[in-house]
């Protein structure tokens, strides 16, 4: 068995601590064994360890999440990014080619997709193991987990059962909850996004729409593939599915009211709450404190995206009012440390100014490039590093500053963690006015 980790969103429904880079799997919300935070898709890898599964594990995403899997899980994982966003079809197909051809899969070999990010007990993990022999075994070409539901909800997916074969017999998204209700006293479970299938099955649907004969030829393939997911182009249009049902806790941490039901810690950063409030969290990533006084089923967060205050229930609406939000986020992560978005300015004479807070970890550099419409300027407060600007290298310390002009190539290396303030200027400050060139420490 091979596996497939899902990770993808926008994390709209926990704004303003995740954004378009920083999805909800990548905070550091929940506590592991030992107190310490973990993320999601840390909680979910170390489940899959400690299930017994020893396995080679592949992460399915897109560009902008590359360094938060890195750097939440390190080199235990292959990456394979999308090279565009095109529904979790595609995505699957293509993780599955790469453990098919890198992997050397032999046809018969089951593969698992599960998201990234389920909130659920160590045996729903080990129900991994039942789903693949279900298929290897051909019972079926594809298996499935269904969770016991707990509630009639319109939220979820349902997986309707057939009771005279023991395979599936259909699927019913989101009903109402009244339907719902009758769902579930047939025996429906809701679908948790698990799918089992062997690499020969998925290889051949895969034929279907394009030729090749390796990974490469795939991933050159990929805007080829249709823009669907998993579920309407082959979960829907199979008759042999096999599920395996799990009854235990599983939540889909995707709201503040989910999520903070499974938090440990009322309050995060620097946080002053009174003593009379009530089933209350606050998150603050700001340096300037929170204070809090009679709050009662209230969740609070604040991040440099901006500040949300809400009744809990309420947060299930959220999405709708951060459309209208600057998709630009003002906290990123990175494989080589984090950047802050500290100010932004428009000029009456057309020119603007961003002032970002950068964290560069010991060891690492940003990328060797050059600007065509900005200039920036870099203010070393910590640390010691090396910075190169067109080929000449000098070594920079607290206080030290270096105005980069549009045309200069340019890269900074951290010797110890170092931090600094960036400054960039110009008429147009966006990541598209990036060339990347070759430089070698």
């Amino acid at each position: 068995m091979k596996i497939i980790l899902l990770s993808g969103g926008s994390g709209k429904r926990l704004w303003p601590l995740s954004n378009d880079i920083r999805s909800k799997q990548f905070l550091k919300l929940l506590k592991n064994e030992n107190g310490e935070p973990e993320s999601m898709v840390q909680r979910v890898y170390k489940q899959i360890k400690t299930a017994g599964i020893d396995t080679d594990i592949v992460v399915a995403t897109g560009k902008n999440q590359e360094d938060s899997i890195c750097n939440h899980l390190g080199n235990t994982v292959d990456v394979v990014l999308e090279p565009e966003r095109r529904d979790t079809f595609p995505a699957i197909a293509l993780a599955s080619s790469y453990l098919y051809y890198q992997k050397s899969m032999s046809e018969d070999e089951v593969i698992v997709v599960l998201p990234v990010d389920p909130y659920a007990e160590l045996e729903y993990f080990s129900l991994l193991k039942e789903i693949e022999n279900k298929v290897a075994a051909r019972e079926a070409n594809i298996g499935l987990m269904g969770i016991k539901p707990t509630y009639p909800s319109a939220k979820y997916g349902y997986i309707i059962p057939d009771n005279k074969t023991g395979l599936v017999k259909g699927f019913q998204e989101k009903p109402t909850e009244d339907y719902a209700q009758q769902l579930i006293e047939k025996g429906a479970m809701w679908n948790g996004g698990v799918f089992a299938f062997k690499a020969g099955y998925i290889m051949d649907k895969l034929k279907q729409y394009i030729s090749f004969n390796s990974f490469a030829e795939v991933e050159e393939q990929y805007s080829v593939l249709p823009k669907i997911s998993f579920d309407y182009e082959i979960v829907e249009k199979e008759s042999a599915i096999a599920m395996v049902e799990y009854d235990g806790i599983w939540k889909d941490l995707g709201t503040w009211n989910t999520l903070t039901e499974v938090m440990d810690d009322k309050k995060i950063g620097k946080v002053l709450m009174s003593g009379s409030c009530e089933n209350s969290h606050i998150i603050n990533e700001l340096d300037i404190p929170i204070t809090v006084l009679g709050a009662k089923n209230m969740v609070i967060a604040a991040s440099p995206d901006g500040i949300l205050v809400s009744e809990k229930h309420e947060s299930s609406y959220l999405k709708e009012y951060t459309n209208d939000i600057s998709k630009m986020p003002r906290y990123e992560e990175s494989g080589w440390g984090e950047a802050k978005v500290l100010d932004y300015v428009d000029y009456e004479d057309g020119k603007s100014s961003l002032t970002k807070s950068l964290f560069i970890k010991s060891g690492e550099s940003l990328n060797y490039q050059e600007h065509a419409v900005r200039d920036e300027i870099w203010t070393i407060v910590d640390g010691i590093g090396d910075i190169v600007i067109d080929d000449h290298v000098r070594n920079v310390r607290r206080g030290d500053v270096a105005y980069i002009m549009k045309g200069q190539k340019h890269s900074i290396k951290a010797i110890t963690d170092l931090r600094l303030i960036e400054v960039q200027i110009g008429n147009e400050l966006t990541e598209s006015d990036v060339k990347e060139l070759e430089w070698v420490w």
